[in-house]
């Protein structure tokens, strides 16, 4: 995962380079493909590795979770 993060950010470097040496539809694409990588691919990897082992039941406003909030004095 971190070694698609740094590829992912490379490319983007190398996209804002090519829009800088007046290549710029080349560049605009190489950071069109590096932003839709970032949100297509990266985000639900990363998603999947920190959700792994959690459980929704503890995240979401349930009544049993917001008497436990009040119990604890959490408004």
């Amino acid at each position: 995962m971190k070694l698609l993060g740094i590829a992912i950010l490379i490319a983007i470097g190398v996209g804002f380079y090519f829009r800088l040496t007046d290549r710029v539809l080349t560049g605009d694409r190489i950071i069109g493909i590096s932003v839709l990588a970032s949100a297509f691919i990266l985000m639900p990897i990363f998603l999947v590795i920190r959700w792994r082992g959690k459980k929704l039941k503890d995240y979401t406003l349930s009544d049993e979770n917001m008497k436990k909030m009040k119990d604890r004095g959490i408004d």
